[in-house]
């Protein structure tokens, strides 16, 4: 347990990042298992416009540090490849 004032004020700081770092870690999810929900329904056109709108948000999860680079990097390319194969099918 944490001692110090700074110790205590650290402990409160790490609770509240967590918080806020799961939120928003849950808000990219969400928006991945949208475009991925309208993949499987087989709507080319609302797939690519909701890839469109989640691209911007997962982006910004990795300035923040919420993700790596890469992982979304795959994510967002794995969705892409998917819609690309519904527009051919």
């Amino acid at each position: 347990m944490a001692n110090s004032p700074q110790a205590k004020k650290r402990a409160r700081q790490n609770e509240k990042n967590r918080k806020h770092n799961a939120s928003l870690r849950s808000m990219a999810r969400t928006y991945m298992k949208k475009v991925q929900a309208k993949i499987e329904a087989g709507n080319y056109e609302e797939a690519q416009a909701a890839l469109q709108t989640a691209q911007p948000i997962l982006d910004s999860m990795v300035n923040k540090g919420i993700f790596s680079k890469n992982k979304i990097a795959r994510h967002k390319s794995r969705l892409n490849a998917k819609i690309k194969a519904l527009k051919s099918a």
